[in-house]
């Protein structure tokens, strides 16, 4: 049996991970982050954000931990989470992209930051657990380990796990990979956990962080294509190409966002046929199940987590970069986004979309 590190949030997932593993009979050790700096974010008066009030779900985990009778551990990461996440986010919303978060932290901060405290302040392990619903495989024959969807692909965050490395994968555990979410409520109930109906985590703007960037914000104009002014927004951190709600102007038929001009601190709107495209550029590529891209090669691919997969041909584009065409055309590609490539349940890799290619 294995000595196992399980990142913990007081979320019915994670807590369930550490109780499977504890059952296998694994030494489990719990931790957790904090990453709240105390900012007050208006408007936010719930739990389970991503970035925001954290003191009960700390508390919840340790409840757990103590429930499991395993070790519990709190570290300070907010220095770590501003750099690595909150700083990143910034960065991207005020160039006109819309970044991942998510993605970020699970690299960054989750199996990077919060692996090095717990190895500095002695705590021994040999694998690395979380609540995801992914699976992690060991390929004999690459020569590498794979990342693959979960069993409930209507769960499944192997989209959320793409930029890891094959170190990271290395020592990575997925216990819940193979169950569903309603075993996963029920295994909780099962083990007494008391957190079978917690509801679902907020996503990270959703749980407050759009609060924060007023301040570094300014309104503009909405144009339409023409580069009429149709309205005005409240500045370009709040709109992603595709939206559709919260525009504040009245029109005959629907307008979307189908771009952001970052130097004119610009929103552009058009029709719903306006915002598909079947072409695109990323980069900052990760490859998990090969080491790299070196011909033409059909895959299946996602823009974004809630997305569905579609059929596209992705091809090499100088050192970093890679050109994918799809078959049928994509609503909202959009620039900061990852791209994540499939072939059937393995994750090939992923990447950043940088631009629309036409």
């Amino acid at each position: 049996m294995a000595r196992v590190m399980v990142a913990m949030s007081g979320g019915v997932d994670s807590s369930v991970a550490a109780a499977l593993l504890k059952e296998e009979g694994h030494e489990v050790v719990g931790v957790t982050m904090r990453i709240w700096n105390g900012e007050r974010l208006p408007g936010i008066e719930t739990r389970g954000c991503c970035y925001g009030p954290e003191e009960e779900d700390i508390e919840d985990a340790g409840r757990v931990a103590q429930a499991l009778r395993i070790p519990f551990h709190v570290f300070d990461l907010r220095r770590e989470y501003k750099t690595e996440v909150l700083d990143y986010v910034l960065r991207e919303y005020l160039s006109a992209r819309t970044p991942n978060p998510c993605i970020r932290c699970n690299r960054s901060v989750k199996l990077d930051k919060l692996v090095e405290k717990a190895g500095q302040a002695g705590i021994g392990f040999d694998y690395v657990a979380t609540g995801h619903y992914a699976r992690v495989e060991w390929a004999e024959s690459k020569g590498r380990y794979l990342l693959k969807k979960a069993r409930d692909e209507t769960k499944d965050q192997s989209y959320f796990l793409s930029s890891l490395s094959q170190e990271q994968l290395s020592r990575c555990l997925f216990p819940l990979g193979n169950h569903t979410k309603k075993e996963v409520r029920r295994l909780a109930s099962d083990f007494g956990l008391d957190v079978d109906d917690r509801p679902e985590s907020q996503d990270f703007i959703a749980g407050g962080y759009s609060s924060l960037l007023t301040a570094a914000t300014r309104p503009g104009p909405i144009l339409d294509r023409q580069g009429n002014v149709l309205g005005e927004h409240r500045g370009i951190p709040f709109y992603t190409i595709g939206q559709r709600k919260g525009l504040g102007i009245s029109m005959s038929k629907a307008l979307y966002v189908t771009s952001i001009d970052q130097k004119r601190n610009a929103v552009v709107v058009g029709t719903k046929e306006d915002v598909y495209g079947d072409e695109l550029i990323c980069a900052q590529i990760n490859w998990i199940a090969i080491q790299g891209l070196r011909r033409p090669t059909k895959v299946k691919a996602k823009i974004r987590y809630n997305h569905r997969e579609t059929e596209a041909m992705i091809a090499p584009l100088g050192k970093d970069e890679v050109h994918v065409r799809f078959e049928e055309p994509q609503m909202a590609i959009t620039p900061g986004q990852a791209i994540v490539f499939y072939n059937r349940d393995v994750v090939l890799g992923g990447g950043t979309i940088e631009r629309t290619a036409r």
